[in-house]
This record gives structure tokens, C-alpha cells and sequence, in this order.
């Protein structure tokens, strides 16, 4: 897994063993970010779920001003702080713009700087339909000064979803078991 695009474009991301994090194919992640070309410079982004960071530092590589990722498992965090310190030093820009939490992406409702432009969520397959919409609530509270944000919710290709006061602006991917990605948008 790498980055695709940008100042630290190549960089390998390193994810923990096992089953623990399903980090975002290359192939899906190239997609989103060709579909978020014109919103990702200088825009803030929050990442749920965050795992190996993928999402976020695609983002911070294309030239997001910073974000926060957010994952509450020590060993992916472990794994993130040194995927954040790679794509920093391959993108020669600082990590002071980049913020790790280590809490349950469920109980995040922002306030922990400016509101996000841009949210990736990415819930372990097995819950996101279970958690989908306490997530987007979250999220709503946490976007509230940023009425135009875009959440992007990678979930399996067969699985649909209608969060209250969100639009589905577009979907890539899919298939039976095979990765896609919903773009939202507020109502």
C-alpha cells in the first residue's frame, strides 16, 4: 500500500498483521482522490476508523492543510505515527498540522480544532451498517460551521445507505464483497 499522488507520492504505509486493519485498496483510494482533486488543497479532513492512516495521508500528500485521525487501538496507532512520520519527512512538511486520538471513532463529534472539510470514514465492514448512523450524526455536529463538507464512507459494494439530512453524491466501486466508496453531502 502507498500514497498515489503528490508531495510524498510512492511512500510505503505500513499496516499492523492480521485481521486488525483492512487498510483501503490503492486502486479505490486513486479514485476518491481523482473525485476530490479540486476539494482536497488546504482542506482539513477528519479520519474515522483510521487504521493505517491511508485516507488522511493521501490527503496531507495532495495538500491538505492537516486533520485529525482518529483509531482507538494501540497497535494501529503504533503504525500510524510511523506512517505519519514517513509521509511528513517524504513531503517535507511538518506533523504539527496532524493530530492521532486514540478513542472510539463513535464517540468523535469534532471540536478538536477547525471543522473538517472533508471525512473519511472507513468502520470495520462487519459494523458500518450498525454504526452508519450514529456515525453521520457525529459527523453532522462535527461539520456543523462547514456546510458543504463531503464525507466519504467506504463500505461493502452490496450495502446501502440513507443517513437522515445526507445526500449520496456519487459511488465508485462496488460489487458483491468488493470495496466502494459513498460521497455525502448534506441535505
Amino acid at each position: 500500500m502507498r500514497i498515489s499522488g503528490g508531495a510524498a507520492r510512492g511512500v510505503t504505509l505500513g499496516a499492523p498483521g492480521g485481521t486488525l486493519v483492512r487498510p483501503a485498496t490503492d486502486r479505490l483510494r486513486q479514485a476518491v482522490f481523482s473525485s476530490l482533486a479540486a476539494v482536497v488543497p488546504g482542506a482539513v479532513f477528519a479520519d474515522l476508523f483510521a487504521g493505517s492512516g491511508s485516507y488522511g495521508l493521501e490527503a496531507f500528500s495532495r495538500g491538505a492543510s492537516g486533520g485529525v485521525f482518529v483509531e482507538r487501538n494501540t497497535r494501529a496507532l503504533a503504525c500510524l505515527r510511523q506512517n505519519i512520520a514517513a509521509v511528513c519527512k517524504s513531503a517535507r512538511r511538518g506533523a504539527e498540522s496532524l493530530r492521532t486520538l486514540p478513542m472510539d471513532a463513535l464517540a468523535w463529534r469534532g471540536g478538536d480544532g477547525a471543522p473538517p472539510d472533508l471525512v473519511f470514514a472507513d468502520p470495520p465492514y462487519a459494523v458500518a451498517e450498525d454504526v452508519a448512523d450514529a456515525l453521520f450524526a457525529n459527523i453532522a455536529e462535527a461539520t456543523r460551521g462547514k456546510p458543504g463538507a463531503v464525507v466519504v464512507f467506504e463500505l461493502p459494494g452490496e450495502m446501502e445507505l440513507r443517513p437522515a439530512g445526507w445526500r449520496l453524491v456519487r459511488r465508485l466501486g462496488g460489487g458483491a464483497r468488493q470495496p466502494s466508496a459513498a460521497f455525502f453531502a448534506r441535505e
